[in-house]
């Protein structure tokens, strides 16, 4: 089994655990997953198994050939997920929520939120200027410098596009999984709104 899935967030929620503590989980619906192809070392550097979810609306000429070549139905998603023996697995081969268990501790990879573009108090947590006497600088972010070198340096906090980026939340605890019906309960938030694509890991940082 690949230590590994792909799933859709559905949303949070709340659950009890075994001590009786309530625990909030985000409940993703996690495969199945079918892989579609094989990295090996010998051709790409490395060894990997790219997996697909998800039932597509339509699919172009060139990625519709992917899937005829593997054999496989059709796929919205594809994801590599890295492997050490790439014996272990054949093309066609479907995985599901029980590639993990309860009790795991994973990294969750998912696609943050887009906020659009935003000012520096929102986008950087910038205090705000004065709220009275006539100040107009409530939100502005201020001086950017001294007059030399007259130019502002390259990483500098400024308003701009927020959110929208690959994000990867680790160490986080499996509650619980359902094999029937796919899902898998992750302890806490994850990265992305609901309906969004996740990725769970095994985590790399344990202890």
């Amino acid at each position: 089994m690949p230590k590994g899935i792909v799933g859709k967030k559905v949303g949070m929620t709340q659950v009890f655990n075994d001590e009786g503590q309530l625990v909030p989980v985000t409940v993703v619906q996690a495969g199945p997953c079918v892989v579609v192809d094989k990295k090996t070392p010998e051709k790409d550097g490395y060894s990997a198994i790219v997996i697909g979810f998800d039932k597509p609306k339509r699919v172009n000429k060139p990625r519709a050939g992917i899937f005829q070549k593997a054999g496989v139905e059709p796929k919205k998603y594809l994801v590599e997920i890295k492997v050490e023996n790439l014996d272990e697995f054949e093309i066609g081969q479907e995985f599901k929520a029980d590639v993990f268990e309860k009790g795991e501790i994973v990294d969750v990879t998912g696609k943050s939120k887009g906020k659009g573009f935003q000012g520096t108090v929102k986008r950087w947590n910038f205090r705000t200027g004065p709220k009275t006497h006539g100040s107009h600088s409530y939100r502005i972010p201020g001086s950017l410098g001294s007059t030399d070198p007259a130019r502002v340096f390259k990483g500098k906090k400024l308003p701009g596009r927020m959110g929208g980026e690959r994000i990867t939340t680790q160490n986080l605890e499996i509650v619980d999984v359902d094999v029937e019906e796919n899902l898998i309960l992750v302890k806490g938030a994850i990265p992305g709104p609901n309906k969004s694509l996740v990725t769970i890991r095994e985590a790399v940082k344990v202890g």
